[in-house]
């Protein structure tokens, strides 16, 4: 199993530029079902999780071609089918996404319990609640199984603002009979990309950004071309990593309208961030004092639905704090198992105390030292990968499959900044 070996301590300095929305380019993968012609897929970023459900597709009869780096397209025509291989639905949790534009096209899918991160509890109640609410049927004896000869419009009202189960829903809908009201939907930047992609395609949607959805039904979609947008998830990790490192980076042509909540969250922890037009200038090397609230008390960074905070930056932003001046509450409400790696990061010299499975209260700065590691999923991976890039001495990273599954071409990318990076086997 591949590793990464970091030597420590190195200034980084150049140029970076995120790569294409992970989040957003699963379920546009899945919305290409939906077309009746040939979707391009452009600014796709090249990485496991896409690869996994590109090849799901093709496993259902799809035609996916790679036409350069980071453009893919594709044929659904041949597409005769809505049974998914369990060995393939297992490899990733987003093959959940492929119910909704199934259903729509087959009347039926089947579809065993999905993969993914193993960061607690990811309820799926959801997307089979947005289902019945449309007309289908839900079946869970065996895995999943889902039918509805014809998907009708309704008014329904999401029991939790799930991302994936709103991409589901408005997949399902834009293709059934009369006018869908989806509300408390969520709108992160990904469900934007999967509306706008689906208006290229076609489709009628109001309410884009916002969380109400009226979705007017059609006949039939067909193909376009789209750019997947940048990745506000990526940006956020190497703001952390600048500032860990101490070093100073520009990052370019960044989604800086996705950004507020998280320049929020990371100048509350004394980072000094520069917003250049589209380019954000972080001056790592400066000092980086936590601004305490109000008559003193004790600040916290915390999650929250769109737009606040994201969940998927809590564990860079707490290994951030442990290179700041003063103490923070780190504070995810989300899943009971992502605050789990900070053993790791206190095994690493790190001043944390573990309030509970959803609250951690750091205190900086202190001194890394390097550790054989083990990403145990996606963002505590790349949380632990800048560690590493932080400490004193050479880490062994393990386990990178978890983070190339989210970050495409990392080692080579970090490189280019001057990290001492290498992919052993």
């Amino acid at each position: 199993m591949a590793s990464f070996i970091v030597e420590g301590g190195q200034k980084l300095s150049g140029e970076i530029i995120p790569a294409g929305n992970k989040n957003a380019a699963l379920p546009a993968i899945a919305a290409s079902l939906l077309g009746s012609g040939v979707t391009t897929l452009n600014n796709m970023p090249k990485i496991q999780d896409v690869l996994t459900m590109l090849e799901i597709l093709e496993s259902l009869g799809a035609e996916v071609t790679w036409i350069d780096q980071n453009s893919v397209v594709i044929d659904p025509s041949s597409v005769g089918s809505g049974t998914i291989e369990e060995a393939l639905a297992q490899r990733i949790r987003a093959s959940l996404l492929l119910a909704g534009p199934l259903l729509a096209r087959f009347g039926c899918v089947r579809l065993p319990p999905p993969g993914g991160d193993v960061i607690g509890r990811r309820r799926m109640d959801t997307h089979f609640l947005a289902f019945e609410a449309l007309g289908a049927k839900v079946n869970l004896d065996s895995g999943f199984e889902i039918q509805c000869d014809n998907l009708t419009g309704a008014d329904f009202f999401l029991d939790e603002p799930s991302v994936t189960g709103t991409e589901n829903a408005i997949m399902a809908a834009v293709l059934a009979q009369g006018d869908t009201l989806i509300r408390n939907a969520a709108s992160e930047p990904h469900v934007q990309d999967l509306c706008n992609l689906l208006v290229k395609m076609g489709a009628v949607i109001d309410g884009v950004g916002t969380n109400q959805l009226l979705i007017s039904g059609v006949e039939k979609l067909d193909g376009t071309s789209f750019t997947i947008g940048s990745d506000h998830i990526e940006t956020g990790s190497f703001i952390g990593m600048a500032a860990v490192t101490g070093s100073d980076i520009l990052i370019k042509d960044a989604p800086i309208r996705q950004l507020e909540s998280t320049f929020l969250g990371f100048r509350r922890l004394g980072i000094d961030l520069q917003v250049e037009g589209t380019d954000i200038r972080v001056l790592g090397g400066s000092t980086k004092n936590i601004v305490s609230d109000a008559f003193g008390s004790l600040p916290k960074i915390d999650d929250g639905p769109w737009p606040a905070f994201p969940a998927d930056l809590t564990s860079i932003a707490l290994v951030t704090a442990t290179q700041c001046n003063g103490t923070i509450l780190i504070h995810e409400k989300m899943f009971e198992s992502r605050m789990f790696f900070t053993d790791k990061l206190v095994s690493m010299g790190a001043q944390i105390v573990l309030c509970d499975p959803h609250r951690a209260v750091v205190a900086g700065p202190c001194k890394l030292r390097a550790a054989n590691l083990e990403s145990p999923d996606i963002r505590a991976g790349m949380a632990l990968l800048i560690a590493a890039l932080g400490a004193e001495g050479v880490s062994r990273i393990q386990n990178i499959g978890q983070i190339e599954r989210g970050y495409e071409q990392i080692d080579e990318r970090l490189r280019r900044l001057g990290a001492r990076i290498q992919k052993v086997d």
